[in-house]
């Protein structure tokens, strides 16, 4: 399908990396871009020990006096939240006002919705950008990969630091092992990869299925994609013992691909292992932009 609408999160402390890549994507394609803004991480106060350096008998003063002070910091810090909301809006309308004109702002202030506010606005978008800011937060990045990825169904365009953002690539690697996500994952991208000039289906110790009628290993899905305009061929990849995302990253290089298409494992119990997985996944590897669906 063509991309006409991407979604973009940012925290409020993030810098305007990541939405700047969002909108050259939307540049290229053409499509509208919507802007979600997240507050800062709450502010966690551990309560006063007790008997700390407090007599017995000013105990129920002393922890009066302290749900006070914690009190205080909290408003102190909700306004400041507040503040970092309003301040980040205003640059990001300045942003894009000034590169790309066709996009909505929107921002969260309760870190505990932030999954349900990146769902509903997933379920109304073709596409989630992930950048590298959101890459390098463990508490914000999770949970757009879960709401986004698990709770919708839609897809994920990882943009690694360094790597080229496309939605027009050139040469794609699709990781292929037959299984539902990897099918969802092909589904998604079909548009790019009907409009690039090269595909490579990448299968990673195949095995021969009966049901092919002895058809080789990727046969039946660059079939599927030939019949959708792409260009096809199928490379048959022995690990000796290394991982899958090795072999393919490896792969990746040798083939000069522009992209990675792969399908997303994984529950939404495990949605910190999977986005552990994607950021090592990046790490030692080609910075490439990384497509997932699952």
């Amino acid at each position: 399908m063509a991309f006409k609408s991407l979604l973009s999160v940012a925290g409020a402390d993030h810098s305007d990396r990541d939405v700047r890549t969002a909108a050259s994507l939307c540049a290229e394609v053409g499509a509208h871009l919507s802007v979600l803004i997240l507050s800062p991480p709450p502010l966690v106060i551990s309560p006063a020990p007790l008997n700390d350096g407090i007599a017995e008998w000013p105990r129920q003063r002393a922890h009066a006096i302290a749900a006070l002070e914690k009190r205080y910091r909290q408003i102190g810090r909700f306004s400041q939240d507040a503040a970092s909301l309003e301040k980040t809006s205003r640059e990001i309308h300045k942003l894009l006002r000034a590169t790309w004109r066709r996009y909505d702002v929107d921002f969260v202030g309760d870190q505990a919705s932030v999954g349900d506010a990146v769902r509903a606005r997933a379920l109304c978008n073709d596409l989630t950008i992930v950048g590298s800011a959101l890459l390098n937060d463990v508490n914000v990045g999770p949970l757009v990969i879960n709401g986004s990825l698990f709770d919708t169904g839609k897809p994920v365009l990882v943009v690694p630091q360094g790597a080229e953002a496309t939605l027009s690539p050139r040469r794609v690697l699709v990781g292929w092992d037959s299984r539902l996500e990897a099918s969802r994952s092909v589904r998604e991208a079909l548009n790019l990869l009907a409009g690039a000039e090269e595909v490579r289906v990448a299968v990673v110790d195949p095995e021969a299925t009966c049901a092919g009628k002895g058809a080789e290993p990727g046969a039946d899905i660059a079939a599927y994609l030939t019949r959708h305009g792409a260009r096809v061929s199928v490379d048959l990849l022995a690990s000796a013992g290394k991982s899958a995302a090795t072999v393919l990253a490896q792969h990746a290089i040798d083939t000069s691909a522009d992209m990675i298409v792969v399908g997303a494992y994984g529950n939404r119990r495990l949605r910190e292992r999977l986005f552990g997985g994607v950021t090592r996944w990046i790490v030692g590897k080609p910075p490439l932009p990384l497509f997932l669906a699952r």
